[in-house]
């Protein structure tokens, strides 16, 4: 509700107060009490004058006359083993009905429909509750069981309708709470009736009757329902007595004899003239035998809706899904609350919250019942029928020889008719979405016409409480701004709308997560596996093959392999170099220290001077090896230029990251390709990377690290390594797989070369910057020491820093982390600390935890 709504709403309640009180002024006049005296002639008049209580309606209905007319032969009347839910356990000939109570179906209705339906005359049949059944409910269960737990429908339908009394139109009843049903109209018309009493049910199609057109109900022989008219949009077609039961067992009687007679002579069902029935038609059986359809098609292609035609042009077979059971549950009242879980049109969402239903419990044990049933089945369940081990479960399950097994393949492009059949579904989709704008936007026109009319109303007492005049308006044009919502929208489908084979609904055929793990798997069905037939619903065998074959190549380039594990080539090589980096790294960090540079130098030359020794030579004299102007791939050892630095020397962070990730993705490539062993995926693209990354390594894979937010980028700084594939978008491994992991150092340290030239000639963007923790920082060696800049040798000099002057390579020269720092790259204190030991200023100045490296163009 609005704030301007409340506030009329307030202005309106004030109004009737007021009148209230007005109203009690006026109105202040006392009757008074009758004397004595008059007491006896008052209490003879009210006598006199109260309402004769309404007489009971006499029984309308009369006897039935004999008549010679020829009826039905015995045993016609049954309940139709046929046209009955799959819970529906039947014995004695159908003169008892009972249902299935675990695995969840004591939440479910159970229908069934009998074999005769009525065109006209005045029948009844009996029914008896000699049984009702009541499972304690699961501790852990959450949802709320739908209410009455024992239920009995009574009342008619028209053949091929749901078997479920009060389901839509097409159906009429009464049931054991006393309320009548047609349609979304319900009505208490009748007293409750329990078990051990016998509950007759009159159908009255006799256009001579006062009762034409009316089903009623009597208990023990006494009418318990007044009559209730049948709707006239069910007359003219045979109606079907049927009933609708949950948790009891009942005793039917179709007749010759009633248990309990009704006031007048009625035939029950089992003694109908032939010319007032029409006998329900046995479903054909090819060979006598019942057939089993396994449609195998593809998602996103057109399965559901073909299964949907299907089951509509065969109204006798039975579907058994999780789709159709979770129909079930809802038309017997059961309530689903979102759990927020993933599901399909496959496998859609079936949890309630009841323990005994959410286990698929139902699922299981219908699929055992089914194999003991007559009846045609069509079975599509899309991802399983598409693997052949769940195929062969279908068989085995059905192996009676009563069943003919058809697999039925729907692939490629569809027929015309299903064509047609899609173009008819859109255009229902879109005409539904007109019909529910049109009906919003009415909807809250009329909200703001009732709000105004409010507001007049409000306005006018307001001027009559101070003796106004108003002069109440009418408008002659003035119309309701309730609008005729027209039924027939004129809707045309788009161009591209037509030339769909396929409709997309909201809902995924089957969940990408689910996929991962079998399509490559997929498999055209062949009689070898044990069908008796295999039918090619849209196109040939060999057109089948090559489109499931393509689709599954097409899905291996996209697909990941959630199962995918590490194997021992990856294992192998990953723990060695582990090990070798941290001993890399260990090495470079020594280097950097001038007592060990100057340990690990003189070790150098006593070893120059042993071998010589040795060798019986003199040793030789000390050279300057220039770093910078050494070969990188004329480097043997990486760990040793010639004079005991390492090649990594100057390695800053951003050079080690790249270092780690040349290996890792190297490594990655490979070792994927090995481990699945299947030469049409030979890698994977982009969006998968980070997925495989954290699975064969056990850490994430973090673009950020690398100071950016694009693969692309990331690929370009390691181009020497890892490659896309044109084509296929597939990352591939520049170097083969016995590549040394020296040759990386050496690809790092070209690169990091070329970002210094780059720097040097005054191309700024060859700055790399990556963030790093501040534990990770390298630290200072001391006052002696300074920070080289990222990417410049130790001891080199950089750009002009703060008051520095511009000096050439190899002078000196560090660009300062802060204006005015000492000589020797001792950082001065922060502006504003007086003196050593106080206490820092109020303002901290900024930190960062990021070097400065230089990248490639």
């Amino acid at each position: 509700m609005t704030e301007e709504e409340k506030a009329v709403e307030r202005e309106e309640k004030a109004e009737e107060q007021s009148e209230e009180k007005c109203e009690g002024s006026a109105k202040e006049v006392a009757e008074e009490e009758p004397t004595k005296e008059d007491s006896p002639k008052e209490e003879a008049k009210a006598a006199l004058l109260k309402p004769k209580e309404p007489e009971k309606p006499k029984e309308q209905e009369e006897d039935a006359m004999n008549e010679a007319k020829p009826k039905i032969g015995a045993g016609s009347v049954d309940t139709s083993p046929y046209d009955s839910t799959l819970n529906v356990v039947s014995s004695n000939g159908g003169r008892l009905l009972m249902t299935l109570s675990q695995g969840g179906f004591q939440y479910l209705l159970a229908g069934a429909r009998t074999t005769v339906g009525l065109t006209s005359g005045r029948y009844m049949f009996e029914v008896k509750v000699i049984e009702t059944h009541t499972r304690q409910e699961s501790p852990g269960q959450q949802a709320r069981v739908p209410m009455p737990r024992h239920l009995v429908r009574l009342g008619l339908s028209h053949a091929g309708s749901s078997l479920f009394l009060g389901d839509g139109e097409g159906n009429v009843s009464i049931d054991s709470e006393g309320f009548f049903q047609e349609g979304k109209n319900r009505k208490k018309v009748s007293q409750k009736f329990g078990r051990d009493v016998c509950i007759t049910f009159l159908i009255n199609l006799d256009a001579g009757s006062p009762n034409a057109n009316t089903i009623s109900l009597f208990r023990e022989g006494i009418r318990i329902c007044e009559p209730q008219a049948i709707p006239e949009n069910m007359l003219g077609k045979p109606l079907y007595p049927t009933i609708t039961y949950k948790n009891v067992t009942l005793q039917m009687n179709y007749g010759p004899a009633p248990c309990a007679p009704l006031p007048f002579k009625c035939y029950m069902l089992a003694e109908a003239a032939e010319a007032d029935v029409e006998l329900a038609p046995v479903p054909a059986a090819g060979n006598g035998k019942c057939k089993v359809v396994v449609p195998v098609g593809l998602p996103e292609q057109g399965f559901f809706d073909w299964v949907d035609a299907f089951i509509d042009k065969n109204p006798d077979f039975v579907e058994l899904s999780d789709r159709k059971i979770l129909e079930w549950a809802a038309k017997s009242g059961m309530w689903r609350q979102k759990s927020g879980a993933l599901y399909s049109n496959d496998k859609p969402d079936m949890k309630f919250g009841i323990p005994q239903f959410d286990d698929m419990s139902a699922s299981k044990l219908l699929a055992q019942v089914a194999p003991t049933v007559r009846r045609n089945f069509v079975i599509p369940e899309l991802r399983s029928n598409l693997l052949q081990r769940e195929r062969s479960m279908v068989l085995k399950n059905f192996s009676s020889p009563d069943f003919k097994k058809v697999a039925t393949v729907i692939m490629g492009e569809p027929s015309d008719e299903h064509k047609a059949k899609v173009q008819e579904l859109l255009v229902a989709e879109k005409k539904e979405t007109i019909m529910a704008d049109r009906k919003k936007k009415v909807a809250e026109e009329e909200r703001k016409r009732l709000l105004e009319e409010r507001k007049k109303k409000v306005e006018q007492a307001k001027l009559l409480r101070e003796g106004k005049k108003f002069e109440d308006v009418k408008d002659e044009e003035e119309q309701s701004t309730k609008e005729h919502i027209e039924e027939d929208v004129e809707v045309e489908l788009t161009d591209e709308e037509k030339a769909l084979w396929y409709r997309k609904g909201a809902t995924q055929d089957v969940l990408e997560v689910t996929l991962a793990k079998s399509y490559v798997d997929f498999s055209i069905p062949t009689a070898a596996e044990g069908f008796d037939e295999v039918n090619f619903a849209w196109q040939a065998e060999s057109d089948c093959s090559k489109i499931l074959k393509d689709w599954i190549f097409a899905k291996k380039l996209t697909q990941r392999v959630d199962d995918i594990t590490p194997g021992f080539w990856f294992k192998e090589h990953t723990a060695e170099w582990t090990k070798t980096l941290g001993q890399w790294r260990k090495l470079a960090n020594e280097w950097k220290n001038p007592t060990k540079k100057n340990s690990i130098i003189e070790k150098k030359k006593e070893a120059k001077k042993k071998e010589a020794e040795e060798k019986g030579e003199e040793a030789p004299n000390d050279m300057d090896i220039d770093a910078e102007d050494i070969d990188v791939s004329a480097v043997e050892d990486v760990t040793d230029i010639g004079s005991g630095e390492p090649l990594f020397a100057n390695f800053a962070h951003e050079d080690w990251t790249l270092l780690s990730a040349r290996v890792d993705f190297h490594f990655l490539l490979h070792a994927f390709k090995k481990d699945l062993n299947d030469p049409d995926r030979p890698s994977f693209t982009e969006k998968d990377a980070a997925f495989y990354f954290n699975k064969y390594f056990k850490k994430a894979f973090n673009l950020n690290s690398f100071g950016t937010n694009k693969f692309e980028r990331f690929v370009a700084l390691v181009k020497d390594t890892v490659a896309v594939n044109e084509k296929s978008a597939l990352l591939e491994a520049v170097l083969p797989d016995d590549t040394l992991t020296s040759t990386f150092v050496k690809l790092t340290e070209e690169h990091r070369r070329e970002r210094q030239r780059r720097l040097d000639a005054g191309d700024e963007s060859a700055e790399l910057k990556f963030p790093q923790t501040g534990a990770s920082a390298p630290a200072h060696a001391g006052p002696a020491s300074i920070t080289p800049r990222v990417g410049f040798p130790a001891g080199s000099v950089g750009r002009v820093g703060v008051g520095g002057a511009a000096g050439a390579k190899g002078t000196g020269g560090v660009r300062p982390l802060y204006a005015g720092a000492a000589v020797g790259g001792v950082r001065p204190p922060y502006a504003g600390v007086v003196a050593a030991g106080l206490k820092r200023p109020a303002v901290t100045p900024p930190q960062t935890t990021s070097y400065i490296a230089k990248q490639p163009r």
